[in-house]
C-alpha cells in the first residue's frame, strides 16, 4: 500500500479541513505530518462548526486512526484545550484512535515569548506570525536543542525543560523583552498530563506497519505550499516544509510509498498576514471575496487579503507536489460576479513569463484573462450536470493549462456541499 497526500497549492486557508473529513470515509488513518497550531482546519456539519489546530481532521469520524507524526510542533495547552472541546460536543479521543509521536518537539511557554519578542523587533519587516511559538520550536529542533514528546517519559523531563527555559530567558534578555507566563506554564504541564493519556508511539514504524498490513492512509498537511519554509515567498513563509517532500520527513515515509497527491486551491487566492500577493486587490473586488468568503483567519481572526486566481503560483506548487489530481474549493463565493479574472503569466521588466522568479517581491504585473461569472446560488449542487456552465468553461480551462483533473468542487462549508465532476 502507499500513502496519498492532501495538501493546500496557495497560502492556506484552501479548505483541507472539510476536504480530509470529506474523503476519511475512504481511509482507515489520518496523519498530519508538519505545522503546528498555527494551523486551523474548519469543518461544518449538522449546523456545527469545528476548528482544528493539531489534531487531524479525520476525528470525526468514527472508527478512524489519527496520528500526529514526528514533523509536527505540538502546544499542551493548546492541545488539550481542543480535546476538552471536542469531548463537550460528545467527540471522545482516547488511546486507540489517537497516537502521537514520540519524536514530535514540544512548543515551550517561552517559545511563545521569543516569537512575540522576534516579531516585535522585526518592526515594519515583520512576517505576520501567529505567536504561537512555531518558528522558535522548529529553530530549536533544528539547533538539536527542543524538547520531544518523547522526553516526558524521561526521569530527567524536568531538567531538560528548566535548562531549555533558562536559554529561552537568555535570548529574550538580549531582546530587552519582559513577558511573564506563569499561569500559561501552569496549564502548560496540564497539557503534558493529557498527552501522557495517549498512545505515544514511534510513528514510523506504525505508520509503514499499517501500509504493510494493506491500511489506507491519507497524510494531512497544514498551511500552503506557497508558506513552505525552502519554496514559498521567503521570509515571510512558515517554519516547516508544507510540500509532499513533507510528507516524508514529517511521516517517516519513503519516496516509493506514495500514492495519490490530491492538491486543494480556492477559485481565488487569499494570503494571512505580511508578504508578496501578486494579484491581490484592494478594490471592490476584494472587499466581495472577503465578505461573500467570510476570509477571517480561523486561527487568528485577521482579515484575509483577497485577490484573483494566480496560475503561474498553482502551477508552480503542482510542480512541486506532484499533484495527480486537483480539488477546487469557494467557487460559490464567486457566484454574483458579472466576471472575474484569472492571472495567466507575469509581466516583469516588460517580458512575459509563465515562472515564478526568485522573489515575488519583484517589479510583477499580473497578466489576466477575463471569465463571465453567473448569477445563480450554487451552494445546493450536489451534481456536475447542475454547475452553470461558466464554472464548467472555468474548470476546464484550468485542468487544460494545469494538465491536471479537477475531480471535486466544494461549493459551500457543510461536509455535503460537494460536487464530484465524474458525476
Amino acid at each position: 500500500m502507499k500513502a496519498d497526500v492532501l495538501l493546500g497549492l496557495q497560502w492556506g486557508d484552501e479548505g483541507k479541513g472539510k476536504i480530509v473529513d470529506v474523503l476519511t470515509p475512504d481511509y482507515e488513518v489520518i496523519s498530519r505530518f508538519q505545522g503546528g497550531p498555527n494551523a486551523g482546519h474548519s469543518l461544518e456539519f449538522n449546523g456545527k462548526k469545528f476548528i482544528l489546530h493539531t489534531i487531524p481532521s479525520g476525528v470525526f469520524r468514527n472508527d478512524k486512526l489519527n496520528i500526529i507524526g514526528n514533523g509536527v510542533v505540538i502546544d499542551p495547552v493548546i492541545f488539550a484545550e481542543e480535546i476538552q472541546a471536542l469531548k463537550n460536543e460528545g467527540i471522545s479521543l482516547g488511546r486507540d484512535n489517537l497516537h502521537i509521536s514520540t519524536k514530535a518537539h514540544l512548543i515551550l511557554p517561552t517559545h511563545r515569548l521569543l516569537d512575540a519578542a522576534s516579531e516585535a523587533a522585526k518592526g515594519r519587516s515583520r512576517i505576520g506570525s501567529t505567536l504561537k511559538g512555531i518558528g522558535p520550536a522548529y529553530m530549536d529542533k533544528t539547533g538539536r536543542n527542543g524538547l520531544r514528546v518523547g522526553d516526558i517519559l524521561r526521569p530527567d523531563f524536568m531538567d531538560r525543560y528548566k535548562a531549555l527555559t533558562r536559554k529561552h530567558r537568555d535570548l529574550l534578555s538580549m531582546y530587552h523583552y519582559q513577558g511573564a507566563q506563569d499561569d500559561y506554564e501552569k496549564k502548560w504541564f496540564g497539557g503534558i498530563d493529557v498527552i501522557r493519556r495517549f498512545t505515544l508511539v514511534e510513528s514510523e514504524y506504525r505508520i509503514n506497519e499499517l501500509l504493510n498490513h494493506g491500511k489506507t492512509i491519507l497524510a494531512e498537511g497544514a498551511q500552503g505550499t506557497m508558506l513552505d519554509i525552502d519554496f514559498g515567498t521567503y521570509p515571510y513563509v512558515t517554519s516547516s516544509n508544507t510540500i509532499t517532500a513533507g510528507t516524508l520527513t514529517g511521516l517517516g515515509l519513503a519516496p516509493s510509498r506514495i500514492g495519490k497527491v490530491k492538491g486543494i486551491f480556492k477559485a481565488y487566492c487569499t494570503r494571512v498576514g505580511s508578504g508578496p500577493f501578486p494579484t491581490e486587490l484592494q478594490d471592490a473586488h476584494g472587499e466581495f471575496l472577503r465578505r461573500q468568503g467570510h476570509e477571517y483567519g480561523a486561527t487568528t481572526g485577521r482579515p484575509r487579503r483577497c485577490g484573483w486566481l494566480d496560475l503561474p503560483a498553482l502551477r508552480y506548487a503542482i510542480m512541486l507536489n506532484g499533484v495527480t489530481e486537483l480539488i477546487m474549493t469557494k467557487p460559490d463565493v464567486l457566484s454574483g460576479l458579472d466576471h472575474f479574472m484569472v492571472c495567466t503569466h507575469y509581466r516583469i521588466n516588460g517580458k512575459v513569463t509563465g515562472q515564478l522568479p526568485y522573489s515575488l517581491e519583484e517589479n510583477i504585473e499580473p497578466v489576466y484573462k477575463r471569465f463571465s461569472g453567473w448569477s445563480q446560488d450554487i451552494s445546493g449542487i450536489r451534481t456536475y450536470r447542475d454547475l452553470p456552465e461558466e464554472l464548467k468553461a472555468y474548470k476546464s480551462f484550468l485542468e487544460k493549462e494545469t494538465g491536471v483533473p479537477i475531480t471535486m468542487i466544494s461549493v459551500g462549508p457543510d461536509r455535503e456541499a460537494i460536487v464530484k465532476t465524474g458525476i
